[in-house]
């Protein structure tokens, strides 16, 4: 069984053809539809065509790598030869985002809830959910793992510190966010010239859209509103 089909590339099949070492390749298990998870089913098909291919639904975006989806479902527990895990629903990084929990060894296969170094970001352009993730992130510190096995970066031997300053780091946001409107309402695109003065210009529309995902948040909570493209603080 393989955790995420990367994107296909010749390098990424051989490593996998090695791997394997003769054995057939009988499910693959994609964490969410984002392409550098999904995108190599397609090649994974070909190549291994008695493969079955398994994640949490995204009706939208779903239909574009053409296999024969199955579907998951939170709690749903997956047979890896002698051993199980469980299905675990983590939402905010992308609607179908999933981690699986391997409970005997307390290691979780957390896919983009968590890097080793840095933050994830929560893209609300692509349905990223700020108050689905931060719940994602208590759901997977309340389990209390041992080990968390990203998909990008090391393995993180030491997680509930990890997450707890994840969970910290996205509130301290938010409070400066709701500081800075006290003072003045602001647009967007002000808003992160000020909260993140000299970011690389590469770099910027990712941070606009991980902080319009903060902003979307304190807006359903009721404690900011807009005017168009102004942002305030709700009185």
């Amino acid at each position: 069984m393989l955790i995420d089909a990367g994107t296909g590339k010749a390098e990424h099949l051989a490593a996998l053809k090695a791997a394997l070492a003769g054995a057939p390749l009988a499910a693959v298990l994609v964490t969410h539809n984002h392409s550098d998870h999904a995108s190599g089913v397609v090649a994974l098909a070909r190549r291994y065509p008695a493969a079955t291919f398994w994640k949490f639904p995204w009706p939208e975006k779903d239909p574009r790598y053409a296999v024969p989806w199955q579907w998951l479902v939170d709690g749903q527990r997956v047979t890896v030869g002698e051993d199980v895990l469980t299905v675990v629903h983590t939402p905010g990084h992308a609607p179908d985002h999933l981690c699986l929990w391997h409970e005997p060894s307390r290691t979780m296969f957390s896919s983009d809830l968590a890097l080793a170094s840095g933050t994830v970001v929560v893209p609300h352009s692509a349905q990223g959910d700020m108050s689905a993730y931060l719940a994602s992130l208590e759901r997977v510190l309340a389990l209390e793992p041992g080990r968390l096995l990203p998909a990008h970066g090391l393995v993180i031997d030491d997680p509930l510190p990890l997450l707890r300053a994840y969970l910290r780091h996205r509130r301290a946001r938010e409070a400066e966010i709701v500081e800075r409107l006290d003072e003045a309402p602001a647009t967007l695109e002000a808003l992160v010239a000020g909260m993140y003065p000299g970011l690389p210009a590469a770099i910027v529309p990712s941070a606009t859209d991980g902080l319009l995902a903060h902003l979307v948040k304190l807006e359903r909570d009721g404690v900011l509103r807009r005017d168009g493209p102004v942002w305030a603080t709700v009185v």
